[in-house]
């Protein structure tokens, strides 16, 4: 992962990300216990898998953002 903000001291940057990761938080992190770092690391990267693809989300009509993109990118 990188840092990415387009211009420097802009609090609005953050809240996306603020945002995912407290989603991140309350629907991965905080079910499970975590002893090894490598563990955690996937764990992430694992959820950052399941979000952008496999999760239903209300703004998209309830639907998976591959749904989504299939549905709407004809």
């Amino acid at each position: 992962m990188r840092q990415s903000m387009s211009r420097v001291g802009k609090c609005i940057d953050n809240g996306p990300m603020e945002g995912f990761w407290g989603i991140l938080k309350s629907e991965m992190y905080y079910l499970r216990k975590f002893t090894d770092k490598n563990v955690l690391t996937a764990a992430i990267q694992d959820y950052i898998a399941f979000y952008n693809t496999r999760r239903y989300q209300k703004r998209l009509n309830c639907m998976t953002p591959m749904e989504f993109h299939a549905a709407y990118a004809a």
